[in-house]
């Protein structure tokens, strides 16, 4: 039966930004996924990227990876209290995790942190339009973004794509060293030695991974990688242009949480379309998943 206990709604949104998230799961028979890093045989979008932002280099990843992973295990307490996590045998949690381990072998080119990270993919029992990752690659997904929009493994993976890229690419850490250095934490003892002024904020800052938002310079960002990830693991990039074309028609008016600060609209289908031509032929000769899922039942049928 491909259900997941409900849980009720928090306030929250796709990407690491507002809201509060729950976890649970290893993504792969409980352990972490075994990364071969691949090289990019060829360009796709690497030559459209800039460089990370230096206000990312005042935070360091290992600590900021650490207070992801502690929310995670706050977060993963109260949603098992909840009843509200679908099971390794749910079909679309089976389904979540096949799609993560084509994708996570492309990060290493990305980000090299990703060969270390203990990736998780979780299914949460929401019906909010909603997705996320976090620092340190866990993974998850709202059940109502998968029934309510009637996902194929194709726009799954266009949105994991771009969750994944927020993690990879470090905006939280990028968010979080600007957020230090306009508070005037940065003292040179604790930038050395993680110890001091920025040892306690970030010890502090943990809970407000969850509130991060990001501009949308990084969602453009996210978006080009996460398209991709997505074909190099097999996956159709051209499934931007029907997700999007759902999550305007979902809207109705006022953006969902997925949305919230993203570009909007013709606009943001026209701009994955102008992107296409770079990444088609990466999907053109990946190999093609062998397992196929279909959404889960959408709610009333």
């Amino acid at each position: 039966m491909d259900t997941v206990p409900h849980l009720p709604a928090p306030a929250g949104c796709c990407c690491p930004q507002h809201g509060r998230r729950f976890f649970t799961g290893l993504l792969a028979a409980g352990g972490a996924v075994a990364l071969a890093g691949p090289v990019l045989a060829q360009d796709g979008v690497s030559g459209e990227v800039g460089r990370q932002s230096r206000a990312a280099k005042l935070v360091p990843a290992e600590q900021l990876e650490a207070a992801a992973e502690q929310q995670y295990q706050q977060m993963l307490r109260q949603a098992a209290a909840q009843r509200a996590l679908a099971g390794a045998d749910h079909p679309q949690v089976q389904r979540l995790r096949y799609i993560a381990e084509r994708i996570i072998p492309f990060s290493v080119p990305w980000n090299a942190r990703a060969r270390q990270w203990k990736w998780e993919v979780n299914l949460l029992g929401s019906e909010q339009l909603n997705a996320f990752c976090m620092p340190g690659g866990k993974i998850a997904f709202y059940h109502g973004i998968l029934s309510k929009l009637q996902l194929t493994d194709d726009e799954v993976a266009t949105i994991m794509g771009h969750e994944v890229a927020h993690a990879l690419r470090e905006h939280a850490r990028e968010r979080v060293g600007k957020t230090v250095v306009t508070r005037g934490l940065i003292e040179l003892g604790s930038a050395l030695f993680g110890i001091g002024g920025l040892g306690r904020s970030l010890a502090d800052m943990g809970g407000q991974l969850l509130t991060l938002k990001f501009g949308r310079e990084d969602e453009s960002e996210a978006d080009i990688v996460g398209m991709d990830l997505a074909a190099r693991a097999g996956y159709d990039p051209a499934a931007g242009v029907t997700l999007w074309q759902k999550m305007l028609q979902a809207s109705r008016g006022a953006p969902p949480e997925f949305m919230s600060s993203h570009p909007a609209g013709e606009t943001r289908i026209r701009d994955i379309q102008a992107k296409l031509p770079k990444v088609q032929p990466l999907y053109g000769s990946a190999p093609k998943p062998q397992r196929t899922w279909g959404p889960p039942a959408a709610q009333g049928r």
